[in-house]
């Protein structure tokens, strides 16, 4: 019965979900630019709680980033590689969620300085992201 049950569920959940599409990536990379830029704008006006809420909406929207559904249909093994590599988008994205941690870490601790060189660290994680995998 509970199998029959857990059955269910999983397929009433894949049902219900909904592709990413490239549209939900633009969105959710504007949000990340957004909570950056939050960040930022609390490092310059010294308030934690600007840094707090940047830093949640970044570790929030990051979690979302994932292959949309044409690089994971794609039939070339190659081009499905270098568009679809999970692997190092998911170690991107654990990098950015630490770094996330560690800038409010820091800067809730007064020592401003290594939280922007974290901020740094997450700007560049951003940027072998989009060189590596979006072919800046």
């Amino acid at each position: 019965m509970k199998k029959l049950l857990v059955g269910c569920v999983m397929v009433v959940t894949f049902g219900f979900a909904e592709e990413y599409t490239q549209a939900d990536r633009i969105f959710d990379m504007q949000k990340m630019a957004q909570a950056m830029q939050d960040i930022q704008s609390g490092f310059f006006y010294n308030n934690l709680d600007i840094v707090k809420a940047g830093a949640k909406d970044l570790k929030e929207t990051i979690g979302k980033i994932r292959p949309i559904k044409k690089e994971t249909e794609n039939k070339d093994v190659y081009e499905r590689w270098m568009t679809n590599n999970t692997a190092m988008t998911k170690r991107i994205q654990r990098k950015i969620e630490q770094n996330t941690d560690d800038i409010v870490a820091r800067f809730s601790d007064g020592d401003a300085t290594q939280a922007l060189q974290f901020y740094s660290k997450i700007s560049s994680e951003c940027m072998k992201c989009h060189v590596r995998l979006r072919k800046w």
